[in-house]
């Protein structure tokens, strides 16, 4: 392939402006407040697939918010290309604790990023290793270096659930059919050590309550006397977990797949600093699951973490009262053959059967997904290799994730498809943090690399 360095030097800032103008949209899925922004995110995704050079670009409604298809097929007998991404975000919240404001990008150097990193909601996760995909096919189509047939797929509730997707996928097989799916919203271990996801964890995210009087009650003429909604849910989720962090649901481990000695030996070769990630976080020790180490344990092990708690008087100054009622969101980070479905009918029945006399606890389950592991021995991933050890000049290393893209399992369930993880991003990147960024080398970086999964894809498929 030519001319690929050449032509993103020549549109180098011009690729970064867009991407900063697409940040500046608040498209925060979670909050109706914004609905109006993430339909108009949906329409400026829609204009950059035209310009890039797709043929028919398509804004499909759904019950929620819009997927926008697109695609170009240059001949039906060549390999056909479906790219995922998600153009909608994470709540900013807490919005103090943010540099920057969330939707007002700005670039700024790092230690890990000396070229700068673009600072917004969404730099990493997804829109711009989202958009970095829209800028590799204006490059082949414009290069006229483009090998192979290619569809969009980019939808809106990904954020959410994406509980509109598989509708969608299971009446547009026909229309997404494909050789293999490509996504970027994943990462790498480092800019100097390429890595290419091949398993994600699956997800289960609920929502409990847990009532105990009728009504708020004064803490001095109650207290003590009937059950705290507050006291009893933080003691029914700290028996969640044993004193060797091991979760206590009956049942919650029984699928879960144990790795060989082998196996975990072949992931402990991928570089590591424990004083480095400490550091990072700015905490004296790491914590998890014994006799796992940091790494196995957020990518191989299944997790139960609360997200979020409240419940009673949180304003200024003090209020002595007995909530009503508390509530908590919690999530669990599933591994492959743990059924998301089975562990939230497992959760629910558990955390209601520990709770005491004196409260009534209700389980709302949210959303879910299933855990993917992708073989390494496919023609897509060796595409995906030859393409990293072409721009990075070197072989990248294979990695569990320990995040959840539930609509995997479902495009091969559905499509019959493999996916390939090309993640450009880092650890480091906050993504539903404050101060999310995403290196500009990175994005720059996954405009050039992705072009060469085309060429490779396409020369192994036709000769194979």
């Amino acid at each position: 392939m030519q001319n690929i360095p050449e032509y993103i030097s020549e549109h180098k800032d011009r690729f970064i402006k867009e991407l900063i103008d697409l940040l500046k949209i608040p498209s925060i899925s979670a909050d109706p407040a914004f609905s109006k922004d993430v339909f108009n995110t949906a329409d400026s995704v829609q204009k950059a697939l035209e310009e890039a050079g797709c043929d028919i670009v398509e804004i499909h409604q759904t019950e929620g918010y819009p997927i926008v298809y697109g695609e170009k097929i240059i001949d039906p007998k060549l390999p056909t290309v479906l790219v995922y991404g998600h153009y909608d975000v994470q709540p900013p919240d807490p919005i103090n604790l943010w540099n920057s404001p969330p939707f007002e990008p700005v670039i700024q150097k790092t230690e890990l990023h000396p070229d700068g990193a673009i600072f917004a909601r969404g730099a990493c996760d997804d829109k711009g290793q989202m958009y970095m995909h829209v800028k590799a096919m204006e490059l082949m189509v414009n290069t006229k270096q483009l090998p192979c047939n290619v569809k969009f797929m980019i939808e809106g509730e990904e954020e959410v659930g994406s509980n509109n997707l598989a509708v969608y996928v299971a009446e547009n097989k026909e229309k997404l059919a494909n050789d293999i799916i490509l996504i970027s919203d994943t990462g790498m271990i480092a800019n100097d050590v390429p890595s290419i996801t091949t398993g994600l964890r699956g997800l289960s995210y609920v929502e409990v309550e847990v009532t105990g009087p009728n009504r708020d009650l004064h803490s001095g003429l109650y207290g003590g006397a009937v059950a705290n909604p507050i006291n009893v849910l933080t003691k029914m989720i700290a028996s969640l977990h044993d004193e060797d962090n091991h979760i206590t649901i009956p049942g919650f481990y029984d699928n879960v797949e144990e790795l060989s000695k082998e196996e975990r030996a072949e992931m402990a070769k991928a570089p590591f600093s424990l004083d480095a990630y400490q550091k990072a976080l700015d905490i004296a020790s790491v914590y998890g699951e014994e006799g796992y180490t940091t790494n196995e344990r957020n990518s191989i092990r299944p997790t139960l973490d609360v997200n979020g708690i409240w419940g009673g008087y949180t304003g200024e100054g003090a209020k002595t009262v007995i909530a009503s009622k508390a509530y908590a969101k919690i999530s669990m980070r599933l591994v492959p053959n743990q059924d998301w479905k089975e562990i939230t009918t497992l959760f629910k029945t558990h955390f209601e059967a520990i709770a005491p006399a004196g409260v009534t606890v209700k389980v709302t389950p949210h959303h879910g997904g299933q855990g993917y592991v992708t073989p390494i021995n496919t023609i897509g991933y060796q595409a995906a290799s030859k393409a990293y050890e072409t721009t990075f000049g070197k072989k990248p290393i294979p990695q569990r994730s320990g995040g959840s893209i539930p609509i995997v399992s479902l495009f091969e369930q559905e499509l019959g498809s493999k996916t390939i993880l090309m993640g450009f991003g880092l650890d480091s990147d906050a993504i539903h943090s404050p101060n999310e960024h995403f290196g500009v080398w990175n994005y720059l970086k996954g405009i050039e690399t992705i072009p060469y999964f085309y060429h490779y894809f396409t020369e192994l498929k036709t000769n194979n």
